[in-house]
């Protein structure tokens, strides 16, 4: 059977005995014979952001990358973080945060196979997620809708050792990627895939988490996803202000996508002009040098990704 371990956070209100013995401040203007309501004085609770039930699978303890991933993760804590930095990033809270979707749990998922990681939903129902690193079994159309976490045991033993900070900031910027996933809209699945990856790979750009490899680079097209979209994003979110892609995910809600209105409407131009404005920023051409390890070892999986993605 797989050790399994649940991570619950839970916040409780304790007192001391002094703070019991001290009574509370009465209310402006009130005194102990007044009839001041309650519901008057108490003030309004400030919006928070949605709470959901995280759990953790390692299918191998004995595997090396599961060395490695313990070695570099306090999952109790790194687990939480990583959905802190997706959720505020990509939202602003409310009271009814009815704009967030409604993820009940998260798993993630330690196990062999051929790529990188990816997430999907599980037998329950597609609120439950798991993130999971196993050879790609489902349709195009699964990677386009909020899913589960999966992550390779093969992957994170190959991660580089050096320097020290490598393979945990390697681990946690792979989780963000995928936690995003749980939680961003596609616009019903129309949403190119290039965008939702790129929307994941600039959260991770915004946790700081970028691997020494990523670059800037003139591509083609914008919607290549993963980094090439998120610089692009990252462009845009200096370009327009502070939320701009937290815009971008929050008008993939409750439409479907539309290229020719969908980013006029959000910033007064097309995505092909916006393109057109980035790559200007970029030098012709960047004969810059990859250290080879470094692409074999972090990029070959994300490669087979992309060409499921096409």
């Amino acid at each position: 059977m797989s050790p399994t371990v649940q991570v619950v956070t839970t916040t409780t209100a304790t007192t001391t005995a002094n703070d019991e013995a001290t009574p509370s401040p009465l209310p402006p203007h009130a005194s102990p014979g007044s009839k001041t309501s309650a519901a008057a004085t108490r003030p309004h609770p400030k919006p928070g952001y949605p709470t959901c039930k995280l759990r953790f699978e390692c299918h191998d303890l004995s595997h090396g990358g599961a060395e490695v991933f313990f070695g570099n993760n306090m999952v109790w804590r790194d687990f939480p973080a990583a959905v802190t930095s997706v959720l505020s990033t990509l939202y602003m809270p409310s009271q009814s945060n009815s704009h967030i979707p409604p993820v009940r749990s998260v798993t993630l998922v330690l196990r062999e196979m051929d790529i990188l990681a990816y997430t999907t939903g599980n037998e329950l129902d597609d609120d439950h997620k798991e993130i999971q690193q196993v050879a790609w079994t489902q349709p195009l159309e699964n990677m386009l809708t909020p899913r589960p976490p999966s992550f390779n045991l093969k992957y994170i033993a190959k991660i580089p050792a050096t320097p020290a900070s490598r393979q945990k900031e390697e681990l946690q910027g792979v989780l963000v990627h995928e936690m995003v996933h749980c939680w961003q809209w596609n616009a019903y699945g129309t949403a190119p895939g290039g965008l939702i990856e790129g929307i994941a790979d600039f959260v991770r750009l915004k946790a700081g988490l970028a691997p020494p490899h990523w670059k800037k680079e003139r591509r083609d097209s914008w919607d290549q996803g993963y980094q090439h979209t998120g610089y692009f994003l990252e462009w845009i979110e200096t370009q327009y202000g502070e939320g701009s892609i937290r815009r971008v995910n929050e008008a993939l809600m409750n439409k479907r996508y539309d290229e020719d209105v969908f980013w006029t409407k959000l910033f007064s131009k097309g995505v092909k002009d916006l393109w057109s404005e980035y790559c200007g920023t970029l030098p012709a051409k960047d004969d810059g040098a990859v250290d080879a390890v470094v692409a074999e070892e972090n990029e070959k999986p994300k490669d087979q990704l992309e060409k499921v993605l096409g």
